[in-house]
């Protein structure tokens, strides 16, 4: 029983820390505005460099990321310990082996759900790129490097960050496919990187009439986008 309940307050753990709402948050506490009111609207890495420059962007990318990590840093030994320090009869070591990648794995969706779907932003947010890669660097290093390598690769060639963010969650689910991992991680990845590209279902449309823009262009006037 206590190792539910740990495992439940993992998962609210990394709700919350996905919910924490970085770009907002600097837009707040640098200019004193809603950068949400500014740009392309979003709360993301690339409405926050449009607007407040390039440091302020590269902070919020980190601390997205890192939002990931933590996330399943917790599901992975804190949920455990607590169980463990909590409980009369604690799991035996086969029992936690097999339940932890589960709990990771639904940690995993809970912070990308808290990125996207922020209860201080009423239920709204980013499209979980950022945050996404941090759980993949946590969850399997070699799997969020290749979708890294993806990402940055595909910048440097189209300029388009929609378009990285989209190639790198198809990398990472052919790389989970391909790599001996736990059912649980990659159910996680292929199910977070559909849910990243489904977030993207504007820019695809822009990207197949060839309006979407580039890196350093302005772009439309979109109350929803959110490039990472």
């Amino acid at each position: 029983m206590a190792f539910w309940t740990a495992s439940a307050v993992g998962l609210v753990i990394a709700y919350l820390l996905g919910s924490t709402p970085t770009g907002y948050l600097a837009g707040k506490l640098l200019r004193g505005i809603d950068i949400r009111e500014h740009g392309s609207r979003s709360t993301g890495a690339t409405n926050v460099l449009r607007i407040l420059g390039k440091w302020p962007a590269l902070v919020v990318l980190i601390a997205d990321v890192l939002k990931g990590v933590a996330a399943i840093l917790v599901a992975r030994s804190f949920c455990p310990w607590l169980s463990t320090e909590f409980s009369s009869t604690p799991p035996a070591a086969l029992d936690l082996q097999m339940w932890v990648p589960w709990t990771v794995g639904l940690a995993g969706i809970a912070v990308l759900l808290g990125h996207s779907r922020s209860i201080w932003l009423n239920f709204t947010g980013g499209k979980s790129a950022a945050t996404g890669l941090g759980v993949l660097l946590a969850m399997s290093w070699p799997v969020g490097l290749g979708a890294a390598a993806a990402f940055g690769i595909v910048l440097a060639s189209a300029r388009i960050v929609s378009l990285s963010s989209i190639l790198a969650a198809l990398t990472a689910i052919v790389l989970v496919c391909a790599f001996e991992h736990p059912l649980p991680y990659r159910l996680l990845v292929i199910a977070g990187g559909i849910y990243v590209i489904v977030r993207h279902r504007a820019n695809i449309h822009r990207l197949l009439a060839g309006t979407e823009p580039r890196v350093g262009q302005a772009g439309p006037d979109m109350k929803t986008e959110t490039q990472v």
